[in-house]
């Protein structure tokens, strides 16, 4: 069974910076093992109980994953719009070859060329998560593994 979970919850950096946080604004519902968070924030979420807070400190691995070098690719300039063109420190959003879409940051550009990191903007960083479990919608008090 896939608990509802309604929460409220900050994405923070090891220095304080808060990433961002839905504390103050209306709570997030997620469904347990759909995805809706990283693996590691989801297991920071098994066991707690209604009411619950807690506050963690997630590994690269647990986050948004270690920066892979693999990801940053030249693009040539052609292959952005006229109408925005590509600005150091842009996020685009890219079609994938699975017919989705990756986003994507300019690193550098050159006469023809930009430099695209497609890794998560949050890679290689450890990440403070802090969640206050708000509701839990399923037969038990407390979040079940999936």
């Amino acid at each position: 069974m896939h608990s509802l979970v309604l929460m409220h919850y900050t994405l923070a950096l090891t220095d304080g910076t808060e990433i961002e946080s839905s504390f103050g604004d209306d709570p997030v519902e997620i469904t347990m093992g759909n995805d809706d968070v990283t693996e590691g924030m989801e297991l920071a979420l098994f066991g707690l109980k209604e009411g619950e807070q807690q506050t963690l400190t997630l590994t690269t691995e647990q986050g948004f994953g270690i920066r892979d070098e693999e990801n940053i690719h030249d693009m040539p300039l052609t292959d952005f719009p006229e109408d925005l063109p590509p600005e150091v420190g842009m996020s685009y959003s890219f079609e994938s070859p699975e017919d989705g879409e990756i986003p994507g940051t300019i690193l550098s550009i050159t006469d023809d060329t930009a430099k695209v990191d497609f890794n998560h903007p949050l890679s290689g960083q450890q990440i403070v998560f802090t969640v206050d479990i708000l509701g839990i919608n399923n037969a038990h008090a407390e979040i079940e593994s999936t």
